[in-house]
């Protein structure tokens, strides 16, 4: 009897741990599911283009200072380190802050940026050609690593070629350097005017947007419109929501151009130097698992 007793004293003891541990153990459930909830919510907020008009004055501060987490040369090396978990922030100060680095030149272009144009119209490749161009785009891209036209045709090639891990990186850099434009305001007036460390990246923007530009018009200094036509796939996704053209600030590249080019100088081969002279491109897709 009394070993009974015992007996179920010993199980009335496991009973009353086993509830608590299950408690417990709910309990760390709650908890590791809150804290994947909230880290999730993080991420995606981490992730979320804020758009704000841009601070030129701070951005040009932080770029320049060596002691800042967006000093120039360390977001470049991070860009070119195939570093996918670059944050909005610091696409915003790598694309924006271009513009204040001393080799800035909004209307220089790169001699291999033209080489593969006739190209650009075939929906498919051969092998060669798909070789042509990668080539091509990527001394385009080692010249400026902001040639949105060049990145994009690259991206189309690497797939082509199933070269998938290059091509989610080089998409993944274009995309971000988008958000980044798009970070600096709508396009829907002067006030919220986009803003483009090239006046070329108007047009390619419009044209990734899925829009092609009809005509172009100088608003005031340093305002540009481009008035735009959707293509078929933008009018029928987006209706009556269609844009009729969209604004675009270009004043520091002007100011910047006329501070480095002072009237009667011109630019020759010799002092055309590009945003990353000592980038080397590597291939994803060639480095070994480890």
């Amino acid at each position: 009897m009394k070993t009974r007793t015992i007996r179920i004293f010993i199980l009335m003891l496991l009973a009353a741990a086993a509830a608590t541990f299950g408690a417990e153990a709910q309990q760390r459930r709650d908890i590791t599911a809150a804290e994947r909830a909230a880290q999730a919510k993080a991420a995606e907020n981490k992730r979320k283009i804020k758009v704000e008009k841009p601070d030129l004055e701070k951005i040009k501060e932080e770029t320049l200072n060596p002691r800042s987490n967006y000093y120039y040369p360390k977001l470049l090396e991070k860009y070119w380190r195939n570093d996918t978990v670059m944050t909005n922030e610091e696409y915003r100060n790598l694309y924006l802050g271009y513009m204040f680095q001393e080799d800035y030149d909004p209307y220089r272009t790169s001699p291999y940026s033209g080489v593969t144009d006739a190209l650009r119209g075939k929906a498919t490749h051969t092998k060669e050609e798909i070789d042509t161009i990668r080539k091509y785009a990527e001394l385009s891209l080692q010249d400026n690593p902001f040639d949105l036209r060049q990145m994009s045709f690259l991206v189309h090639v690497l797939k082509e070629k199933d070269k998938n891990m290059s091509a989610k990186i080089w998409e993944y850099r274009l995309e971000h350097l988008l958000g980044a434009i798009k970070s600096t305001g709508t396009g829907e007036d002067i006030k919220n005017a986009w803003f483009v460390i090239y006046p070329m990246h108007e047009y390619d923007m419009v044209q990734l947007l899925g829009y092609e530009a009809t005509d172009a018009q100088f608003i005031d200094p340093g305002i540009d419109y481009l008035t735009v036509e959707p293509e078929p796939e933008t009018a029928k996704r987006l209706k009556d929501k269609v844009a009729k053209g969209f604004y675009f600030d270009v004043a520091i590249p002007g100011q910047q151009y006329e501070l480095k080019h002072p009237e009667g100088e011109e630019e020759t081969p010799e002092n055309a130097v590009g945003a990353s002279e000592e980038a080397v491109i590597t291939d994803p897709d060639e480095i070994p698992a480890e």
